[in-house]
């Protein structure tokens, strides 16, 4: 019998000054691989951005000026390359 996974700390950290524009920061030791955010927005080509690969520490401001903040989620998806699989995870601005 092999022991469950470990838990695995979500990677990311928002700053929240900005609520137009809230900062995304890759929080933890190790890139973050194929990056997806997918929004709320009303302008269906800003719906979707690609980040690629977020290195440790790097930090990317996400637009969301065409967007209902009131119903805003922001989903981030991305590989963790260690393990090759793909994590969601959700915030609100």
């Amino acid at each position: 019998d092999r022991p469950p996974p470990s838990a695995y700390r979500v990677p990311w950290r928002v700053v929240r000054d900005e609520p137009r524009h809230p900062i995304v920061i890759n929080d933890s030791t190790d890139p973050a691989d194929f990056v997806r955010v997918f929004t709320d927005a009303t302008d269906q080509d800003d719906r979707t951005q690609l980040w690629g690969r977020v290195p440790p520490a790097d930090h990317i401001r996400v637009c969301l000026c065409d967007t209902d903040l009131d119903s805003a989620i922001v989903t981030l998806a991305w590989y963790r390359p260690s393990d090759g699989l793909e994590y969601l995870w959700r915030f609100v601005p």
